[in-house]
């Protein structure tokens, strides 16, 4: 049941059936109720018409003795079997009376010229009047009977239910024919979307022939495409030079390993060695190190706590710590930030160091790297700003993804293997700000927009 209920089409066609259902029901309530009312309006005018000859007929004593004597006259007159007519005295003396049911006399009528109302049994509708003609007062009581005119009524809503009926399983008939062939668009959709795979995902699904209302939908999945693709290429790209950068200092541990072991070597050549070895083996640790700081920043479940951070004494701390570095390049660090961000302390920290090590790294020796800050409308602005040759236009898009340098041959030690500036890039995200660089004859600005 729950699998069918799944089917939009089948939703659909029970919605049409059950708006349609409503709409007849209506229609045909009001209907028998115009038909119940008009037929009770015929039947109050029709005995008021009978009271109306009755009186005509009666001119005195010797009428109502004619009339009894000749009961076919007013039997006749009445015509079917339903009607009913009683002449009475004021005291309930019954002169004429054509009851061919056998209802009980009507008595304690209410007073008044012309009344309508029910008899006791509530089987019969009574019209009555009052007639006095010199000393003779009269009652007439005219009826009918009810049920003939409840048959009726109770056939026309039988004909009226099993209408109902068929036009709620014909609704839905049409319904289900009408919202398969609508539906039509969407499962040529489906079927464009199935046929996209892994090497396939170049393909874009056709929006030509798509109604309004379902082309959003196909410019969507067009975009999720090519998210995916985009995603997809990084990640090839990405396994591609991951595999190269592993692959360099394991090739040079193994040469240094296999040259060294040739011949005997003495305790320094050894050591010397074993010193390189080392080397290596920090680089691939930083590098694994950062390729696992990667992948948690892009679990679903990764989280950071948001504090407020000072920006001035977080700066002056990064400072000290590149001290070293940039004497020896004679490049001054100033410190021209203020004010406070929401973030977290250690990522922000993370962040800044790469940032700074990277303009230490291709900044141009002897000119200064300034660090400062702004606030915007939007959040606020941290800047690393470096002198140095402009980075060319192409490289730009770039920067961020990892394992991708300007120039492959510039590698220090310290280097993390092309993954600095992506970290920085993660870092941004999970703060939900962005990272953006600017180059020209100027020098080179990194900023992290952090928002409000």
């Amino acid at each position: 049941m729950r699998r069918l209920l799944s089917s939009l089409s089948l939703r659909l066609a029970l919605m049409f059936a059950l708006v349609s259902v409503l709409l007849l029901g209506s229609l045909g309530f009001y209907l028998y109720y115009s038909l119940e009312r008009e037929l009770a309006w015929r039947d109050d005018q029709s005995l008021l018409g009978r009271l109306e000859h009755m009186q005509a007929l009666l001119n005195g004593r010797d009428s109502i003795e004619e009339l009894r004597d000749r009961p076919t006259l007013y039997a006749n007159m009445l015509g079917n079997e339903d009607s009913l007519l009683w002449v009475l005295r004021p005291g309930g003396e019954v002169l004429i009376a054509v009851n061919p049911a056998g209802l009980a006399v009507p008595v304690g009528l209410p007073a008044g010229q012309t009344r309508l109302g029910y008899n006791e049994q509530g089987n019969a509708r009574l019209a009555w009047r009052r007639l006095d003609q010199d000393d003779l007062s009269l009652v007439l009581v005219a009826g009918k009977l009810l049920a003939p005119r409840e048959q009726m009524l109770a056939a026309y809503r039988l004909r009226l239910l099993l209408a109902l009926a068929g036009g709620a399983l014909m609704a839905f008939a049409l319904g289900w024919l009408v919202s398969r062939r609508g539906l039509a668009p969407v499962r040529r959709l489906a079927a464009q979307a199935r046929a996209i795979e892994v090497r396939r995902l170049h393909r874009r699904l056709s929006t030509r022939q798509l109604p309004d209302e379902l082309c959003e939908l196909g410019e969507s999945l067009n975009h999720m495409l090519s998210r995916l693709e985009d995603g997809f290429g990084r990640l090839s790209r990405f396994s591609e030079d991951l595999a190269h950068e592993i692959r360099t200092p394991l090739s040079n541990l193994v040469g240094h390993t296999e040259h060294t072991l040739r011949r005997a070597r003495s305790r320094e050549e050894y050591e010397t060695l074993l010193a390189s070895h080392l080397e290596e083996y920090q680089r691939l640790n930083r590098m694994i190190n950062s390729m696992l700081f990667l992948a948690r920043s892009e679990q679903p479940q990764a989280d950071i706590k948001l504090e407020p951070v000072a920006l001035a004494p977080l700066i002056e701390q990064l400072c000290e710590y590149f001290e070293g570095m940039a004497e020896e390049a004679g490049t001054p660090l100033l410190n021209r930030a203020a004010g406070e961000v929401q973030a977290d302390e250690e990522l922000l920290r993370r962040a800044l160091a790469n940032l700074l090590a990277n303009a230490l790294r291709y900044g141009e020796p002897g000119r200064p790297i300034t660090i400062g800050s702004e606030h915007t409308a939007n959040g606020v602005a941290v800047f690393v700003h470096n002198k140095g040759p402009a980075i060319a236009a192409e490289h730009l898009p770039r920067l961020f993804d990892r394992f991708y340098r300007c120039d492959p041959s510039r590698t220090q030690g310290g280097d993390t293997g092309g993954l600095g500036l992506a970290i920085v890039d993660s870092i941004m995200q999970l703060h939900g700000g962005e990272v953006s660089v600017h180059s020209d004859d100027d020098g080179t600005t990194f900023t992290l927009r952090f928002p409000a």
